[in-house]
Formats: C-alpha cells, sequence, structure tokens
C-alpha cells in the first residue's frame, strides 16, 4: 500500500496549519513555522516534525509500522 504523502502540520505556538507532502525517503526533522517563524523539532520519541506536529505520520514510519528511517543524535 502506498503511504499518504499529504500531512497538516499544526504550529504548537500560533496554531497556524500548513498542508505540506513529505519527503518519501527521509525524515524532516526542522520545519519553520510560516506563521510565527518558530523552527520545530520534533518532541522526545518522535523521529520528525510530521510525526510531531502533523495529521499523518511520515512515510517510514507509515511502512515500516513504527520504526523509523533515521536516529536523533
Amino acid at each position: 500500500m502506498e503511504p499518504t504523502l499529504l500531512s497538516t502540520i499544526t504550529c504548537p505556538v500560533c496554531q497556524y496549519e500548513k498542508e505540506e507532502t513529505m519527503p518519501t525517503d527521509a525524515c524532516q526533522y526542522f520545519y519553520e513555522c510560516e506563521g510565527c517563524e518558530t523552527l520545530l523539532k520534533p518532541t522526545a520519541g518522535d523521529c520528525c516534525v510530521f510525526c510531531s506536529y502533523g495529521t499523518v505520520p511520515c512515510p517510514p514510519i507509515q511502512a515500516d509500522g513504527g520504526r523509523c528511517c533515521t536516529t536523533k543524535s
């Protein structure tokens, strides 16, 4: 089954929402909110900003059933 590639990110600071297309081959660790210019990073335990602030988890999580494509430092 093909992963869902569109996710709506909601900024936790200003509540600005924007639909974004997720990358299929990597996790996106940073995202700058267009509403307030806050640089978002994943919350503890999440691999990317889509898993933390999006309506749909990233494609690697969708495909691997909970395992991520990256490691955090």
